[in-house]
């Protein structure tokens, strides 16, 4: 009997310990969230105040020092001197054989091509129009379908109509 009421005591004083906890965490992160807003707000004023902002876009800072002068040019090496007659700049270039893709064998010849009928004049385009005797079409089979047949659907987009009042 004496356990129960330590435990119910105990169980009581944890209870509020952990909801001042709780209360101190949403405290702790109600002043981050108003911290991060503060830093964003700063940032933002600083971009634009700062070089190339809003307030000042073309605004560079200043040269710290002249830049040095550059180094004396190096004198060149001497030319060498080339006696006799200087070699021809003229190449002679060799092309690339190309290779000949050896014909499939064992293709069938193909088939003669009908000839076409002359279009008559004075017909509307559509009228000239002829079918290929080449494609023959044929009726596609009805499919199977492993499902049962679903009886008709009830008239009506909810149901059977309502009945009409008497």
């Amino acid at each position: 009997m004496d356990h129960t009421r330590y435990l119910n005591d105990f169980s009581k004083a944890l209870a509020s310990e952990v909801r001042i906890l709780l209360a101190e965490v949403g405290k702790l992160r109600d002043e981050r969230r108003q911290l991060q807003f503060e830093i964003a707000e700063l940032m933002a004023v600083k971009s634009k105040h700062g070089a190339g902002g809003e307030y000042s876009p073309d605004w560079r800072p200043p040269p710290q020092e002249p830049p040095p002068p550059p180094p004396p040019a190096a004198s060149p090496p001497p030319e060498e001197v080339i006696t006799g007659p200087a070699r021809p700049a003229w190449r002679v270039v060799h092309k690339p054989q190309r290779r000949e893709k050896p014909a499939p064998k064992s293709l069938p010849a193909p088939a003669p091509v009908p000839a076409i009928e002359p279009p008559k004049p004075n017909l509307p385009a559509w009228a000239q129009w002829r079918p290929n005797p080449a494609h023959a079409p044929a009726p596609m089979p009805a499919p199977v379908s492993p499902r049962p047949v679903t009886p008709a659907a009830r008239p009506g987009l909810f149901g059977p109509p309502t009945p009409p009042p008497k």
